[in-house]
């Protein structure tokens, strides 16, 4: 059992929430590793593309002539040593480089990482704003910040989209409030990864999502 600190939009306390968590769950930290690097690698592209010298559309026309201009000779402007020429070696797109992550692991790791961020005090519960922020207030969200002594720490915000969003939910007034802040973000729990606990120092999350927490840290 764990007891985490409840506030509102306004930064004041509004008591506590309790959260049951197995504090004696551990992950294998070389797993951890292999998690965030795979999802890291699976971020890239792969998309660098460069033209080797039969692909590059010039003239093939000698450039000079072969003997008396006491010059090395050339073949034609597509050769690597001309500006605009092939390159030799460059990047080509490769082939899939999707790396697999086991589903087990992958829980086991945001697991793992939600307890650590409540055992270390780092994760907050915010008492849904919907009555006061029925519009974008940015000054509103920084307030908060500032009181929860979160101000120049990154900062995740957890809270719930609904399938009918709409442009006067408090998703949207969230995310638009949130959006001029430096090191803060605003995301969905479904869609947070182990990337996002590492690297944001402080989490916040709204009331409406600790039923779906609660099942990502409880005793199995």
């Amino acid at each position: 059992m764990s007891n985490i600190t409840q506030y509102d939009i306004n930064g004041e306390k509004q008591g506590e929430v309790t959260l049951n968590i197995d504090e004696n769950f551990q992950a294998n930290h070389q797993m951890i590793k292999e998690y965030i690097v795979a999802l890291r690698e699976n971020q890239r592209q792969w998309s660098a593309n460069t033209k080797t010298r039969s692909e590059v559309k010039a003239s093939r026309k000698k450039c000079r002539p072969q003997k008396g201009t006491g010059n090395a000779r050339q073949g034609n402007t597509t050769t690597p040593q001309f500006k605009g020429g092939g390159i030799v070696f460059g990047p080509k797109p490769k082939f899939d480089q999707h790396v697999k992550v086991n589903r087990k692991e992958k829980r086991a790791a945001i697991r793992f990482l939600l307890i650590e961020k409540i055992k270390s005090g780092n994760l907050i519960v915010l008492k849904d704003p919907t009555g006061e922020l029925k519009a974008p207030k940015t000054k509103m969200i920084d307030t908060l910040l500032k009181k929860v002594e979160a101000k120049d720490k990154r900062t995740l915000f957890i809270a719930g989209r609904s399938s009918e969003d709409s442009n006067d939910s408090l998703f949207t007034n969230l995310s638009k409030s949130i959006r001029n802040i430096p090191k803060a973000k605003l995301n969905q729990l479904a869609q947070m990864s182990g990337y996002d606990l590492i690297c944001n120092k402080m989490l916040i999350v709204c009331e409406s999502e600790m039923a779906q927490l609660q099942q990502l840290v409880e005793s199995k």
